[in-house]
């Protein structure tokens, strides 16, 4: 990628004054009160990891219950709370805004050089949003009957009976779903509006086709959620019948919009770690990658595609046979362009000059736990297999292979890779590499048990189990010790390098994008001049033959 330092004809020579840190406003208020993408991108990052620990706490706590067949540690339904809650924070508050949030707000405009989103306003407005419905989440733990105890897909008919406070964690979740809207319209509009001169759709990094992909999920099938949430909260309050089959209501109904929007909302978590993942590849093999074109274009297959197959999540709910056998090959259909992806990153590294940094490692970590959970669930798309795990804890071992181990140590490679640029300061190596060892042996112990649990059979969401089950929970529950282990170590190493690690250079890993080429950590408006653009990106100087 091939930039110029002059002023472009046409571009505004300063941002609007909203956007200039005038000093008026000091410590926390300047940054609650900033505009400033990267900003906005930070309060993401610290709300969600804190967010996250809680969810990682509570899981722990769930792990240890299983450590004897029959316990008393919490009642039968504090459990119910609990995975209720631990689903409800891992995937609205941590996973599903996790990348776009974070990362998407701070570099987006970056990668496309630009010097802000489309809209600074309604992105810190995002934000806002985002946070308040993370603290009606926390509420409906402690008002109106307690913490609700339907599990995080909130089935009807048991969220319209229950007495816990079912209304206001579902409200919590259709404010949540504001954010993600927004946050959606901001990006396309910007990817839109804001590239800069020469800076073509095929010449755009591939992060930025993950997060325009994400983008119109976000905005296409957050409000089917935004409707069916709302209908649960009226139906509580005035019982109108609309998932109630006691009142001529249809509680197949409730899944059915439920999934249209939580299936797409795999693709809204993956799709950016997928994007981030892009990023890594080319730049510690010093490659340019392999089948641009095709990744771009899969980005898109995976959300066109990924917004048909919600119904295989119903299997076993009675549909006819006809519907199983479609959503089935569409199930198949779907798991074609996230291989196509996997190939070309497989391909990218081939007699690459392979500089095996912890980026790079998080990076192949990723694919390796993504593999395990893409083959887990094209098994599920098979019709006679799907019957005899679903609702097992298979399922429970599936999702967190996919979610966990797909976003979660994407988003991990990615704050790895984009943490000298942010914050201007470099991590320890062998500490990243140490805390690595305990995570992955811990995650595998934890899930891949859970796996085996599954195939034997036994039904997730129990609070207690039956002898045969006992020896892989212990298994499983020893990994989640050493899982945790190694998330206080690795985010231990990232707070000490903020606050006392070394200055990093400009460009550490020697990437070709154009955030490599502005100051760590970026300046205000990102670029004294917009760059033009004459070539796509991920073009070595020297690359292996």
């Amino acid at each position: 990628m091939t930039t110029h330092a002059t002023a472009q004809p046409g571009y505004p020579a300063a941002q609007p004054s909203y956007l200039v840190d005038t000093g008026s406003r000091k410590g926390l208020m300047a940054w609650l009160t900033s505009t400033d993408h990267k900003r906005v991108g930070v309060l993401y990052l610290v709300s969600m990891i804190s967010f996250f620990f809680v969810g990682v706490g509570i899981g722990f706590v769930m792990r240890l219950v299983q450590l004897t067949p029959f316990q008393h540690l919490v009642t039968a339904r504090t459990y119910n709370a609990l995975f209720t809650v631990h689903g409800v924070i891992m995937i609205f508050l941590f996973v599903v805004p996790g990348l776009p949030a974070i990362f998407g707000n701070f570099f987006l405009p970056i990668l496309i050089g630009a010097k802000d989103v489309a809209f600074p306003r309604l992105n810190l407005a995002s934000w806002y949003f985002f946070m308040a419905g993370a603290i009606l989440a926390v509420l409906s733990l402690f008002t109106g009957g307690g913490a609700p105890d339907t599990g995080w897909t909130f089935y009807a008919p048991f969220s319209l009976k229950t007495g816990t406070n079912v209304s206001l964690a579902v409200f919590a979740a259709f404010i949540l779903g504001f954010s993600s809207m927004l946050t959606g319209i901001n990006f396309i509009t910007t990817i839109h509006r804001l590239r800069a001169p020469g800076m073509k759709w095929f010449r755009m990094p591939l992060m930025s086709w993950a997060l325009y992909s994400t983008s119109w999920i976000q905005l296409l099938a957050t409000p089917v959620l935004a409707i069916t949430l709302v209908l649960v909260i009226l139906e509580r309050f005035f019982g109108i019948g609309i998932f109630d089959p006691a009142k001529g209501g249809d509680p197949l109904l409730y899944q059915h919009l439920f999934w249209i929007y939580s299936h797409p909302a795999v693709y809204i978590m993956i799709l950016p770690a997928m994007g981030a993942i892009t990023e890594i590849i080319p730049t510690f093999s010093k490659r340019t990658i392999f089948g641009y074109h095709a990744i771009a274009f899969s980005s898109m297959s995976i959300a066109g595609v990924g917004s048909l197959v919600w119904a295989h999540h119903m299997f076993t709910s009675g549909m006819s046979s006809l519907a199983t056998l479609v959503f089935s090959l569409l199930t198949m259909i779907v798991a074609v362009p996230s291989a196509i992806k996997v190939f070309n990153w497989v391909s990218t590294l081939y007699k690459g000059s392979i500089d095996f940094q912890p980026p790079l490692l998080f990076a192949l970590t990723f694919i390796f736990l993504f593999a395990i959970g893409g083959l887990t669930g094209v098994m599920q798309g098979a019709l006679a297999i799907n019957v005899h795990i679903h609702d097992t804890y298979f399922i429970v071992g599936h999702f967190h292979y996919v979610m966990f181990g797909g976003t979660g140590m994407a988003l991990f490679a990615a704050l790895l890779y984009w943490f000298p640029k942010m914050f201007g300061k470099m991590y320890s190596k062998k500490a990243i590499y140490a805390s690595w060892f305990p995570m992955f042996i811990g995650f595998n112990m934890l899930y891949f048990g859970m796996l085996i649990l599954g195939m034997m059979g036994m039904p997730r969401r129990y609070y207690v189990h039956l002898p045969q089950y006992h020896t892989m929970h212990v298994v499983a529950t020893v990994g989640s010790w050493f899982l945790v282990l190694g998330l206080l170590a690795f985010f231990g190493t990232l707070i000490y390098a903020l606050f006392k690690g070394e200055k990093a250079e400009d460009n550490p890993w020697g990437g070709v994008t154009l955030e490599w080429t502005i100051p760590s950590p970026p300046p205000l408006e990102n670029f004294e001049t917009i760059p033009t653009i004459t070539r796509g990106p991920y073009h070595f100087e020297q690359e292996s033959q």
